[in-house]
């Protein structure tokens, strides 16, 4: 498992935190664009400046696929290329 992603109700759990509500809405941009690509969509919330995602496969019955895993390790591309 990716670090800083947690097992939280059957759902691979992670959430970022940004400098202001822009960042974290360009996160979201960047994430749906990727998810849509995967055709996997995570189950989030953002409030402000912080952005929850929750990853499940639906089609499994809601546990926690390959599919989830690939999702997480492309966020943590786009968080680790944000930083640099």
């Amino acid at each position: 498992m990716s670090a800083g992603w947690e097992i939280k109700e059957g759902k691979l759990c992670r959430n970022f935190t940004f400098k202001d509500f822009s960042e974290a809405f360009a996160f979201m941009t960047r994430v749906a664009m990727i998810a849509e690509k995967q055709n996997h969509h995570p189950e989030w919330s953002n409030v402000y400046n912080t952005v929850h995602i929750a990853l499940s496969t639906h089609d499994a019955g809601g546990t926690i696929t390959d599919k989830d895993h690939k999702l997480a390790a492309a966020i943590d591309g786009i968080v680790v290329s944000a930083a640099t």
